[in-house]
């Protein structure tokens, strides 16, 4: 097959998996096409059956915003003609399903028909999805779609609670290749960043006020109070300035490292003892599963898709939103122990397999099947 994928290239969840599932396609003998403003930052190598097409937008002085919108359905249409593109699997509803429709109808006009699937990720269905300005817009986008994914149960749950949806909405899980997490301690170089006795814990994300950062920084306060503890802060954003300012305020900013955004997650995770989440929502919750693969146990909060990925008790632990008290105490129930942390380590990496990017990609392809089969049979 000839699959356009429209996604954001950015560090968030959503382009990484946008990303992978590309490049797993192209292994799979698909040819696969970005449609992007930018090169997503997981795809490295472009060759005969990977290629990027950049989505410029022009300056016009009558726009105060310019129309992204606009320059993707015509990047879409213009891409579809040249390279025969023949189903489009855009990722995020607003804007890129939206604008797939627009291409899709411009070029039926042509006599092409290129079906659209469109995966829901979480922040189009939570945040922007029930804001009432936009709410029309996102369901007329996900109900004129073709075929439509969920990363999670609780994320299809939400989209039917907030939406009037006709479409059926199929759950399709986010996925790792474990292939890039086997790795061991004597490649790490752990010694690096901490002393033996100490125990590692590691955040990553995007720094939104969502992802809950004083609480990382809070749960990580009171095991260092316990255990010879340091603190991996992976990640930029809005939160990254007032996290440091709170380190320094607890007396603790020695013991922990802000990296910024990193291309080296796995190396990071490596060492890692312990990966701590307390996001208010999740709708998946990829940085724990990545965490989880490298044999790294997790703290998290209950919300969201989190529980489908961390098994309470199993692959770590699960506590509400705001109850710092219980994951540090989940916290250090894992990390006083070296034969517990070990049994977690192992239990965490097990449950990671479930995930398994060959597991999960032949998914898409039978939805991309269907959905071409459907298409053929509606013209």
């Amino acid at each position: 097959m000839r699959i356009g994928i429209v996604c954001y290239p950015t560090f968030g969840g959503s382009g990484v998996v946008a990303t992978e599932l590309g490049i797993e396609l192209s292994n799979r003998g698909h040819e696969v096409h970005f449609i992007t403003y930018k090169q997503p930052v997981r795809l490295e190598l472009l060759g005969s059956r990977v290629h990027f097409h950049e989505v410029n937008v022009p300056e016009y002085p009558l726009f105060h915003y310019q129309p992204y919108e606009l320059a993707l359905s015509s990047k879409l249409v213009d891409m579809v003609k040249l390279h025969k593109i023949e189903i489009l699997h855009v990722h995020y509803a607003i804007p890129h399903a939206y604008a797939a429709y627009m291409a899709k109808k411009m070029l039926q006009e042509s006599g092409i028909y290129v079906p659209i699937v469109t995966t829901l990720h979480g922040t189009d269905i939570t945040l922007v999805g029930s804001h009432p300005f936009y709410k029309t817009a996102v369901e007329f986008s996900i109900n004129k779609s073709d075929a439509v994914t969920s990363v999670s149960e609780s994320l299809k749950q939400d989209t039917l609670r907030l939406f009037d949806i006709k479409n059926t909405i199929h759950v399709v899980t986010n996925f790792i290749d474990l292939t890039k997490y086997n790795h061991g301690f004597t490649d790490c170089q752990r010694s690096m960043m901490a002393h033996d006795d100490e125990r590692i814990i590691t955040h990553i994300s995007n720094f939104r006020p969502v992802k809950r950062i004083q609480d990382v920084i809070k749960v990580f306060y009171n095991i260092q109070k316990e255990i010879p503890a340091k603190l991996m802060m992976v990640g930029e954003g809005p939160e990254k300035e007032p996290a440091e300012k709170l380190c320094k305020d607890l007396g603790i900013y020695d013991r922990v490292v802000f990296f910024g955004n990193s291309n080296e997650i796995d190396r990071i995770l490596c060492f890692s003892d312990l990966f701590v989440l307390p996001s208010e929502t999740e709708s998946f919750g990829l940085a724990a599963l990545e965490a989880m693969a490298s044999g790294v146990p997790v703290i998290s909060s209950n919300t969201g898709g989190i529980p489908e990925v961390n098994i309470d008790g199993v692959s770590g632990y699960l506590s509400d939103v705001g109850d710092i008290d219980s994951m540090s105490k989940k916290a250090l129930k894992i990390l006083k122990d070296s034969k517990t942390l070990w049994g977690f380590k192992n239990q965490a990496k097990t449950q990671a397999q479930k995930f398994d990017i060959h597991k999960i990609v032949p998914q898409y392809e039978v939805i991309y099947e269907n959905t071409l089969s459907n298409c053929m049979q509606l013209k």
